[in-house]
């Protein structure tokens, strides 16, 4: 009779342990589920991310593949731009390499080729624009050369007019590639480089500028040459003068300087150092064998 009643006591202990158990049991089903699905879910993200880079990665190497084949399509009659476009289709081809080379791909890298890409994209639409121009402009001289040639009787003027208007052309296009200067100031300066009110209180004169852009002339290092003139006629001149070569003949210069030019806005900067006194000035700059700008100016 003691152990029945012995038995019955810890049976509910017994039933009590086992539901733990079983609460046990299902916390940790529960918990292993919701790691498995959250690790599901990181794993399918990763995949996601990765796979959407490989897209993005190949759209980006297939449209730097098409461009380097526009670039190979652009072919114009003139040295200087050819060059030019060269240089560019160089830098395509560096770019696509880089690419090609990638191993650790990330959605920053990504755009960083992308803003690449895009200067590229600029830089063959204004070849595009350019381009166009200087087609439109050939076709509109050979249309004229052919209407000449209607009007001739002879084969003699049918050839003269021809190579007339071809020096016409290649003349056009010459001049297209002239570098211009803009912005051309003379300032007054005492020893210490700081501008004066006055001429009579300078030691030196400098003349700023600033050479424009231009992508149809060839990069590389140019020599400028500036002629300060006087009221009278007279060009000023220092020990830094020297003689330049000008439509055939040499002529005195006040200054030069070399630039290293690669088609963008250059400023630049040449000095005088001597007699000065207040008076109007003319300012020229010369480059290439051109007088590319002037300017007119008062020094009190």
């Amino acid at each position: 009779m003691e152990d029945f009643d012995r038995f019955e006591d810890e049976a509910p202990q017994s039933d009590n342990a086992v539901k733990g158990y079983k609460i046990l049991i299902i916390v940790l089903v529960v918990l292993l589920g919701a790691l498995g699905y959250q690790y599901y879910r990181q794993t399918n993200i990763l995949r996601g991310s990765e796979a959407e880079l490989t897209i993005e990665r190949d759209t980006l190497q297939n449209r730097l593949s098409g461009l380097i084949t526009d670039f190979d399509a652009m072919k114009f009659d003139n040295d200087t731009l050819n060059q030019s476009m060269s240089i560019e289709r160089q830098k395509a081809d560096s770019l696509f390499k880089r690419l090609k080379s990638e191993r650790s791909w990330s959605h920053a890298k990504i755009k960083s080729y992308e803003k690449e890409l895009g200067t590229l994209r600029t830089v063959m639409k204004r070849y595009v624009v350019q381009i166009d121009s200087l087609n439109t402009l050939n076709t509109k001289l050979v249309k004229e050369n052919v209407n000449y040639r209607k009007q001739l009787s002879t084969s003699h003027e049918r050839a003269e007019l021809a190579e007339e208007k071809q020096q016409e052309l290649q003349s056009k296009i010459r001049e297209g590639a002239v570098i211009k200067a803009r912005d051309i100031s003379l300032m007054a300066l005492n020893r210490n480089d700081k501008e004066v009110s006055r001429a009579s209180r300078a030691e030196r004169l400098r003349a700023d500028f600033i050479l424009n852009a231009n992508t149809f002339s060839a990069h590389g290092e140019r020599s400028i040459f500036t002629r300060i003139i006087t009221g009278d006629g007279a060009i000023l001149t220092d020990a830094g003068s020297v003689l330049f070569e000008f439509e055939g003949a040499k002529i005195q210069a006040t200054g030069t300087r070399p630039v290293d030019y690669v088609g963008k806005d250059l400023p630049v900067s040449i000095y005088f150092k001597g007699e000065i006194e207040g008076g109007t000035y003319i300012v020229e700059v010369y480059m290439d064998g051109y007088m590319i700008g002037s300017n007119e100016i008062i020094l009190k």
